[in-house]
């Protein structure tokens, strides 16, 4: 029984296998009905060890090139101009079935974009911890209200001013730092510090200076005092008219423009050094004073508030003299600059913010000092015990009556080395 289909064609009595009565074997017959499958593109011819496992299937008799089931290079059946999937998931693309690869990364594009990221997140954190710490600042002190001023010099000059202020202080801080519940508020401790080309100059002023008393106009009520000659302890000043009258009398007696006016109470320098963490200090000699509360051995060692506020007021333990003490509180204002200005603490978030709220909270400064210039002072403080920096006392000459009179020649020559920002060759006591 024969199972092929039939052509129909024009001829619908024509049908396949229809042979021939000669003897002689037939010739080539044209047959439409069959349709050979086209022959895949070639390929160019790979190597045998390269190319992997090759099913292909040999070429017919009549020379037509073999299907090529395209195993080796990923395509399957059927994909051709379809586009397949390859063996590696990916979808093929033509007849190739070539899967392509994740792109690899551009490490110099991230690595620029995180240090860009880097520096906008440091440049944003440093503009807003500024402007945080610069509203802190307590601009309570009026210099233009200060009359008959000397002239300008060179370099920058601070009135650094310790005072006994216990505002903000409970009774059990004013118990445990031994500061008294006397009202008001007197100097403690007063210096100049000059910045200047040639390196910082620290130079203390005592309290027991004998000083006279200019004109001035009241900080208050804006009255002009005439000067009368009144000879009179320099912290006499600041209790008749606060600071705008200190400025007064130290220009007067020294010759020397202040530029800015720094003062910190009691409680507020307790709090920086213990902000900080303590301050370390090299006692040469050991000391105790039961009006001030020190106590202390000889040798090097850390500093708490509460020990620092009694190293630095303690006099009668020198047999009240306050050049001692002055001498200690130069030493201690160095070493605390130096520890404060240092990478670990400004770096260091968890040390700057509580020490920058510790200080700036309690600091009275004038209306033109900037954030910018009371780091400036602190960074001169810092090299005033490094370098070519020079503390003092201011040149005396003997006293009167428990007051300390100063050496006229020598406090002129040593400030207009500093008016002209020269190098300090005067000596104090």
């Amino acid at each position: 029984m024969n199972d092929w289909p039939d052509r129909r064609t024009g001829d619908r009595s024509e049908r396949y296998g229809r042979g021939s009565a000669s003897p002689q074997p037939e010739s080539a017959r044209a047959m439409p009905h069959i349709q050979r499958r086209p022959a895949p593109p070639q390929r160019p011819h790979v190597p045998p060890q390269s190319q992997g496992y090759d099913d292909r299937y040999p070429s017919d008799p009549h020379g037509s090139p073999g299907y090529d089931s395209g195993y080796n290079t990923g395509q399957v059946y059927g994909g051709g101009a379809g586009g397949g999937r390859g063996r590696g998931g990916g979808r093929a693309g033509g007849d190739a079935g070539y899967v392509q690869g994740r792109p690899a990364p551009d490490w110099r594009r991230r690595i620029k974009l995180g240090a860009l990221t880097l520096v906008t997140v440091f440049l944003v954190v440093s503009v807003s911890t500024y402007f945080w710490a610069d509203s802190k600042l307590k601009r309570e002190v009026d210099l233009s209200k200060v009359i008959e001023r000397p002239s300008e010099g060179e370099g920058t000059n601070y009135l650094i001013v310790g005072s006994d202020s216990r505002e903000g202080m409970s009774a059990e801080d004013k118990k445990r730092l031994r500061t008294g519940s006397a009202e008001g508020k007197r100097t403690d401790s007063m210096m100049i510090l000059h910045r200047g080309s040639n390196g910082p100059t620290l130079i203390s002023l005592p309290r027991d200076s004998q000083v006279e008393i200019p004109s001035f106009k009241g900080s208050q009520s804006g009255k002009l005092f005439p000067g009368t000659g009144r000879q009179v302890k320099l912290n006499a000043a600041y209790a008749e008219d606060g600071p705008e009258l200190l400025v007064r009398t130290v220009e007067f007696n020294t010759g020397l423009r202040i530029d800015h006016y720094v003062e910190i109470g009691f409680g507020g320098f307790a709090n920086i050094v213990d902000a900080l963490g303590g301050v370390e200090m090299d006692i040469p000699k050991a000391f105790k004073d039961k009006k001030s509360g020190a106590d202390f051995q000889a040798g090097k060692q850390t500093l708490n508030g509460e020990q620092s506020l009694a190293f630095v007021r303690t006099r009668y333990a020198f047999k009240g003299s306050d050049l001692d003490r002055t001498k200690n509180q130069q030493k201690f204002l160095a070493a605390l600059a130096s520890q404060a200005a240092t990478p670990s603490t400004v770096l260091n978030p968890f040390r700057l913010y509580p020490t920058l709220g510790a200080g700036l909270d309690t600091l009275i400064v004038d209306k033109d000092m900037s954030l910018w210039s009371l780091s400036q002072m602190f960074f001169a403080m810092k090299g005033v015990t490094g370098g070519d920096g020079t503390s003092m006392n201011i040149p005396l000459a003997g006293s009167n009556g428990g007051n300390l009179v100063w050496d006229k020649a020598k406090v002129k020559q040593l400030m207009e080395q500093l008016k002209n920002d020269e190098k300090v060759t005067v000596t104090g006591n």
